[in-house]
């Protein structure tokens, strides 16, 4: 299903924010390789791709699955989905099928799939439990769905405390429950990123201008003091099989 109209996320979907999730997939991937092996993702696998943004994990996936398999990529903005189809391109892959729909109003794709992957999706959703309940129905018995989530966002902090960085993570936790997600998802079933979203907090009126410099001043400050550290926000990862 194709939209004329972006529909746009929290955090944004313009090109700043999809070179910050590729920044974010490549300090990820060790973690997550390791976890789709753990899970059984391999050669001849179908796997659904829930919420795949820029498609930075789908590009992993198509070439883990191989031509025996087959990754399917649902994602909601016309521009992530843009940057999938020229990803796939790029690399010529062939066993990809990518799908512009919204996670809560339309159905998934048939099944039926032996894995899904869903990473920082559920957190934005307003209804969770659905998404589950789609998931599970377009997986196979004894299929399984690998969710990486927040599990307490306010784990994430500095170190010595700045006060601008502890109010900027509390208008980022604000806004993401504004539009109707939850950070703490995960309960329920790094420095670019501030960079990226100060300019974002602007955008929707949350913050100004002096306040943004603020954020940036402590946050270069922080850099340049050896004993300063970041501590990024408790992820959990859970693998459930369909049974």
């Amino acid at each position: 299903m194709s939209q004329s109209k972006e529909r746009d996320y929290v955090l944004g979907t313009h090109d700043e924010e999809l070179a910050r999730l590729g920044v974010q997939h490549r300090a990820w991937r060790p973690v997550v390789l390791d976890c789709w092996k753990q899970a059984g993702i391999t050669n001849g696998s179908r796997v659904l791709d829930v919420g795949a943004g820029p498609g930075y994990a789908t590009v992993d996936l198509a070439k883990i699955v191989g031509p025996g398999g087959r990754v399917v990529a649902v994602e909601r903005s016309s521009n992530f989905v843009n940057a999938i189809k020229s990803a796939i391109e790029t690399q010529s892959l062939s066993n990809v099928d990518v799908h512009e729909l919204d996670l809560m109003n339309d159905d998934l794709p048939d099944g039926p799939f032996d894995f899904s992957w869903c990473r920082w999706v559920l957190c934005f959703v307003s209804d969770p439990e659905l998404l589950v309940k789609k998931i599970s129905r377009v997986t196979r018995r004894g299929g399984r769905a690998i969710f990486h989530e927040y599990g307490h966002y306010t784990t994430w902090r500095f170190f010595p405390q700045r006060a601008s960085l502890e109010e900027f993570r509390g208008h980022v936790i604000a806004t993401w429950r504004e539009a109707g997600g939850e950070p703490d998802t995960g309960l329920e079933l790094p420095s670019q990123f501030i960079h990226v979203h100060l300019l974002r907090l602007q955008e929707l009126g949350r913050i100004d201008a002096a306040f943004a410099d603020k954020v940036r001043a402590d946050l270069a400050a922080a850099e340049q003091e050896k004993p300063s550290f970041m501590l990024t926000p408790l992820v959990l990862e859970i693998v459930a099989e369909k049974v």
